[in-house]
């Protein structure tokens, strides 16, 4: 094996550890140019000398955090507002009805979107919930985000984007109602930032982050960068974070058959699932 091969190998590990993300062979292209950035920053060249400052020791001139510096410039950040569209408007369509149903004694939604990167996808769940706020008057709307990259939860936390990024998925009107022009860019209004919150954490380590369990979970296009065995244990924390009445939703392109056995897809409903233990298919199976 070739220093550099040998050099890239080793970086594929540390993100693995890290995030339990699989830079697989047809991924690994992008790791030069991903890590560019951090190249000139530490006035280095290649791979294998970035593998040298990894292996210093503790405390030397290069600081410790240039691991973590590493992990977040190979991490996928890649989202925006309301991805997926025809999957998102199931959401207010056809499952939080369904869910305000089942909740009407309690009147609380908890929500986690796990995986969020810089927070989109958290701020869309919010602006449904505004825009329809008669519906909702008197809920309680608790909207979590988290992800393993510090850098995207900071970003995430400000609800500042650039002009760019808020073009992406939303209309005039939404970026107007929803926004306000600041010096330092387009600002999530305090209406929308209020119902929700954001955490580092990472699905490798921790089923949940904080209260337990919630109505839904959105983990998209997060499982597919896992191999087998990570993705098995994944599902299974995942799992209890569910309410057994509640709803699991994956990206369009994921799916839980021939993965786990703990979801099954939920009827009608694309990129949905529910627990395997959830009334209504418990009810099922004892029709069948």
């Amino acid at each position: 094996m070739e220093a550099s091969e040998a050099s890239h190998q080793i970086i594929a590990d540390l993100l693995e550890a890290r995030t339990g993300q699989h830079l697989t062979e047809s991924r690994r292209w992008r790791v030069n140019s991903a890590l560019a950035g951090i190249f000139r920053a530490h006035g280095i060249s290649n791979v294998d000398q970035l593998v040298c400052l990894l292996a210093a020791p503790p405390g030397g001139p290069e600081g410790t955090d240039l691991a973590q510096e590493v992990v977040e410039a190979l991490l996928n950040n890649e989202t925006y507002f309301f991805r997926d569209k025809p999957t998102f408007d199931q959401l207010p369509g056809e499952v939080l009805p369904e869910l305000a149903q089942r909740r009407r004694d309690v009147r609380r939604l908890s929500i986690w979107s796990a995986g969020c990167s810089t927070g989109q996808e958290v701020y869309s769940l919010a602006m449904l919930f505004a825009e329809q706020a008669e519906r909702w008057e008197g809920w309680t709307i608790d909207i979590i985000g988290t992800d393993v990259s510090h850098r995207a939860i900071n970003t995430a936390r400000s609800g500042v984007y650039s002009q760019f990024e808020v073009q992406r998925g939303l209309g005039v009107a939404q970026m107007l109602r929803h926004f306000d022009e600041t010096p330092r860019g387009w600002q999530v209004r305090s209406d929308v930032r209020q119902m929700v919150r954001f955490a580092q954490g990472n699905l490798l380590t921790a089923a949940h982050p904080g209260r337990l369990p919630f109505d839904l979970v959105l983990c998209r296009n997060v499982l597919l960068y896992f191999d087998r065995q990570v993705r098995i244990d994944a599902f299974e924390r995942l799992a209890r974070a569910v309410m057994p009445d509640g709803f699991l939703m994956l990206g369009a392109g994921e799916t839980v058959v021939g993965q786990t056995d703990r979801f099954v897809p939920a009827q009608r409903r694309a990129s949905f699932f529910e627990p395997a233990a959830s009334p209504a298919h418990t009810a099922m199976r004892k029709i069948a």
